[in-house]
């Protein structure tokens, strides 16, 4: 359209509808995935709902009191040692160690209270304290030899699985000859037909605590940051390096509370134990919603992680499905949730 002198007319610019937005309106699977991204722990929920129902439905025994009692007992070691994982997830790492650092930190407590005769106590409490250096060590090689955590801890696993063997000199310490202070994590109570263990109190009381420090402390809003950008984190003024050490040394510790809470559930020491742990509880990590790749998720999400692990395994054992399928079952859940995290990650602001 041209004006009276032959030149260009814009176009009419009138007054538009109201509410109107040049973008185009969010589809369903776009809202899904803002809500996914804004509240992470929605997912493990809805997966962990599913799976109570559709094992519930293929198995009557499933609901049982007695039954949920053993999920209970059979997820906590996994769920203690996946909340250690989870911090140095946050941060952006990974950490091989797990299973390492546990087992050798239970041969610690079971030898010093058996071979030297130390009591319950200070035996414990050696335990905690060399679980705690060695996630210290950790630490070290990753943020003052500015070591990888996947190689650094891949190192770890074997250094410390060997000291495991030396020490223990691969034999089992039964838990009748030990103090009954290291396997009082395994006694059971009742809870009107449910049966829970004082283990997985300290799991709840785990997850309570540090569900407090990530949430509600500088130290916790540190973790995030570091694990979100590192550089501008450290351009903030967070002390990244403090951040990282602090991270892999509490991580030990939670290790080592996982390695006493592991004798009260084998009622032993074992050094032939441990090597599925370290997949186990990225498992439950992952499942839980927390990113790989650091600065998002939440500690409670790990919990709903280790439960979805152990409704499953223990659903298909009752539904009488192979444990080659089980492991499959396992895998394949695995591989959607990182899926999801990825598509998560990508969410249009």
């Amino acid at each position: 359209m041209t004006d009276d002198t032959g030149g260009p007319v814009a176009a009419a610019t009138g007054p538009q509808p109201h509410g109107f937005d040049e973008r185009r309106a969010d589809t369903p699977v776009q809202r899904l995935q803002h809500v996914l991204h804004a509240r992470p722990i929605l997912g493990p929920l809805a997966v962990l709902l599913l799976a109570i129902i559709a094992f519930s439905l293929v198995s009557d025994r499933f609901l049982t009191a007695a039954n949920l009692g053993l999920v209970m007992q059979q997820v906590t070691v996994i769920a203690v040692l996946a909340l250690g994982q989870t911090l140095v997830i946050l941060t952006a790492g990974i950490d091989l160690s797990v299973g390492a650092i546990a087992v050798f930190s239970s041969i610690i407590m079971a030898n010093l209270a058996t071979d030297l005769g130390m009591p319950g106590v200070p035996a414990l409490v050696l335990g905690i304290v060399c679980g705690t250096a060695m996630g210290a060590f950790n630490g070290f090689l990753v943020t003052r030899i500015a070591l990888p955590p996947f190689i650094v801890t891949l190192g770890t696993l074997s250094i410390f699985f060997s000291l495991n063997s030396v020490v223990s000199r691969s034999e089992t310490v039964r838990g009748t000859d030990m103090p009954s202070l290291l396997t009082w994590t395994g006694t059971t109570f009742p809870i009107g037909d449910f049966r829970i263990t004082y283990g997985s109190i300290i799991m709840l009381l785990l997850f309570a605590f540090f569900y407090y420090a990530l949430g509600y402390t500088a130290w916790g809003r540190h973790v995030y940051a570091t694990g979100d950008d590192i550089e501008a984190a450290r351009l903030a003024g967070i002390s990244t390096g403090r951040v990282l050490f602090s991270v892999y040394a509490v991580a030990g510790l939670v290790y080592a509370i996982g390695a006493w809470v592991l004798i009260g559930r084998l009622a032993s020491a074992s050094p032939n134990v441990g090597i599925e742990y370290n997949l186990n509880s990225i498992t439950a990590v992952v499942l839980g919603g927390t990113s790989l790749f650091g600065g998002r998720g939440l500690v409670i999400g790990t919990l709903v992680g280790a439960l979805i692990v152990g409704v499953f395994q223990n659903g298909l054992q009752l539904g009488g499905v192979d444990v080659v399928w089980q492991g499959f079952a396992i895998g394949l859940l695995v591989l959607v949730a990182v899926s999801i995290d990825q598509w998560i990650r990508k969410v249009r602001a």
